[in-house]
């Protein structure tokens, strides 16, 4: 059967029941589409009769927000899919209006439409999805060769868990008293309301944050989301992606699963943003998480005299498959430990290197534990060229590099015996910008003449792969003597405690090293790859093997043979 790009599931049956049979629903559907899944919730609408079916409001109630969450839980197993579930007809009390009165515009057009609905020989029975292919197209723009297939008996095959016609989803979502909650009771509507989050890489339990809101919310939606100060003590901030980014991801998904509303997107600058200043919100959609904080913008109107936010509070989404060292939550922070060894641009073409060897660049900041990584990569077969090694040779007496340095800093940088005294001349040029850029104009061009002769060995050696470990890669322009740049990163406040630990500097001599140096953000900018050595030893020892089977498998065969 022909797999499509995207799809929008349509939903019939009654929730109670459906809540059952969603997991091999969703396994179905995840057969057939591999990109955008749009889900369409109509429960009771009849594909089989007479009369073609109108797409009618679905109450907003308890059990519905539940349900959108207990959708995108279960969505979480197929993360090759981007869910979402279309608000336009899940309304609250207060704007119960008639639905879809125009097609509604959606960002990846579907090219299927797939239902749950169950004809009575389980048969592809074509007026049923005639009708199911009207319906979606006077509901949704989709693709003008539109497909359509009934997922039963498909999903139905084997046992299912049967549920009592009026069992209840578990309660996902607490309101704030005095705000009622039982599962069929009606969700309020409000005019204006915020939710705030990071919201990299959306996922998930971003998504039930985002859809309650949306659904809440009957005017006007502000998402604040995080930037500058605020991402600071995330995890892997350096793979975040860029605010505008993830404002972009945003908008997307927002414009599509409620078009209706107008949304703000703004940088959130600080733990209040606009749920603290803003006298005309009236709700504030909140995680187990970030509760707390909600109470605290509570405190915080109240003590500016504006009116208090009703607070609505979402549990936080298991994650089912979550490794060593993650969250066991769905989260961004897990998402950006994946892809650590993973390749994040494509690799240069380096026609003037050496034939038949492939140079990957390996640099951090100092402290990064690059040199621990450059020893795993020489035990998996690579030829490592160590700058700081190939630096002494430029620096010892009769060295390329050894008279030109002299001449520059004096005699008074000598030890006794004539060698250069590296801690002298390392407190010359430390913070001292001009000094520095003497020093590296001279030995930047000798250590990247020496480092080509290494490859050179190398070739004669019979490798095929090799690794130059440098601090200053990026600084020194060594970019383009390398297919691939590796970054380890670390957070600097553990880069200054290793700097401190390992060569007995105070934190200030060792802030001010890392000062001197490209920043991780800047480096992994211009990286390939990406690792670090946070966890422990063997966590590391994964990522590096798993970055490098994936090189492997990326590789040419000419540079594989011999490693």
């Amino acid at each position: 059967m022909a797999v499509f790009r995207s799809g929008l599931l349509v939903l019939t049956t009654p929730l109670a029941t459906l809540a059952a049979r969603l997991p091999p629903i969703l396994t179905s559907a995840s057969r057939l589409v591999n990109h955008t899944l749009y889900v369409h919730l109509q429960p009771g609408m009849n594909l089989g009769g007479p009369a073609q079916p109108q797409a009618s409001p679905v109450q907003a109630t308890f059990e519905v927000l539940d349900f959108i969450t207990h959708l995108y839980t279960g969505a979480d197993l197929h993360r090759h899919l981007d869910v979402r579930i279309l608000l336009t007809n899940i309304q609250t009390k207060s704007t119960f209006l008639p639905v879809l009165s125009s097609v509604q515009n959606l960002a990846h057009p579907p090219e299927v439409v797939l239902t749950d609905f169950q004809t009575l020989d389980g048969s592809q029975y074509n007026p049923v999805k005639q009708q199911l292919e009207r319906y979606a197209t006077s509901c949704y723009s989709c693709s003008p060769q539109l497909a359509s297939v009934l997922l039963y008996p498909d999903y139905g095959t084997g046992e299912l868990p049967l549920e009592p016609p009026n069992a209840l989803l578990p309660s996902t979502i607490r309101p704030a008293s005095p705000v009622a909650r039982s599962p069929r009771q009606p969700v309020r509507g409000y005019h204006r309301g915020a939710v705030g989050g990071t919201f990299d890489r959306l996922h998930n339990a971003h998504k039930v944050l985002l859809s309650v809101a949306c659904v809440l919310a009957q005017e006007q939606l502000v998402v604040g989301v995080a930037d500058k100060d605020l991402l600071k003590s995330k995890l892997l901030p350096e793979l975040l992606q860029p605010y505008a980014e993830r404002v972009e991801h945003l908008t997307e998904f927002l414009v599509d699963i409620k078009p209706s509303l107008t949304f703000e997107l703004i940088p959130l600058l600080d733990p209040y943003g606009p749920a603290g200043s803003d006298p005309t919100l009236e709700f504030l959609v909140v995680s187990e998480e970030t509760y707390r904080g909600g109470m605290a913008v509570n405190r915080f109107r109240l003590e500016n005299g504006k009116e208090e936010l009703a607070l609505y509070q979402i549990q936080l989404l298991k994650d089912q498959s979550h490794n060593e060292n993650e969250e066991d939550k769905v989260s961004s922070s897990s998402f950006r430990q994946r892809i650590l060894g993973n390749l994040l641009q494509p690799p240069n073409e380096r026609p003037e290197l050496p034939s038949g060897l492939y140079v990957l660049g390996l640099t951090g900041i100092s402290g990064s534990g690059k040199s621990s990584v450059a020893q795993r990569l020489k035990n998996l077969g690579a030829y490592i060229i160590d700058s700081d090694h190939l630096g002494h040779r430029a620096y010892a007496p009769g060295g390329p590099a050894y008279q030109p340095v002299v001449e520059a800093f004096g005699t008074d940088i000598l030890h006794k015996d004539g060698t250069i005294n590296r801690k002298v001349l390392g407190s010359r040029v430390f913070g001292n910008k001009k000094q520095m850029k003497i020093l590296t104009d001279i030995v930047w061009p000798v250590i990247a003449k020496l480092a080509r002769e290494e490859m050179d060995v190398a070739v004669a050696k019979g490798k095929t792969l090799c690794v130059i470990d440098a601090a200053m890669l990026l600084e020194a322009g060594w970019q383009s003597m390398v297919h691939e740049v590796w970054t380890v990163v670390i957070p600097e406040t553990e880069a200054v405690r290793r700097i401190v630990e390992r060569d007995g500097l105070s934190e200030a001599a060792a802030q001010s090293r890392l000062q001197s140096q490209m920043s991780g953000q800047q480096l992994v900018e211009q990286s390939n790859v990406v690792l670090s050595t946070l966890w422990e030893s063997h966590v590391t020892q994964r990522q590096v093997e798993k970055a490098w089977n994936l090189l492997q498998k990326r590789l040419p065969k000419a540079y594989q043979t011999r490693n």
